[in-house]
């Protein structure tokens, strides 16, 4: 609702989810963007007797590799920033 509503506020903070949807460019459009040091980044996490587990090994790898940040970067120009 917060970008339906941009015509009728001073300032509006929204999620860059939420701006894409609506078809704002968030690097072009925001006064202000997170960076990768942002406190809100998304982490993985798992139960402690599984953080060893092959699958989550695996997991975690492939959401670090250079393959992975690209998947991150590329579709959304830059506006969604890998946090590794």
């Amino acid at each position: 609702m917060l970008t339906r509503a941009l015509d009728d506020v001073e300032l509006s903070i929204i999620n860059t989810n939420y701006c894409l949807e609506a078809g704002l460019n968030p690097k072009e459009d925001a006064l202000i963007i997170e960076n990768d040091q942002s406190p809100y980044v998304n982490i993985l996490v798992s139960r402690s007797d599984s953080k060893n587990s092959h699958a989550i090994q695996k997991l975690a790898k492939a959401l670090t590799s250079e393959n992975g940040r690209e998947f991150i970067e590329e579709p959304y120009d830059g506006a969604v920033v890998p946090a590794f």
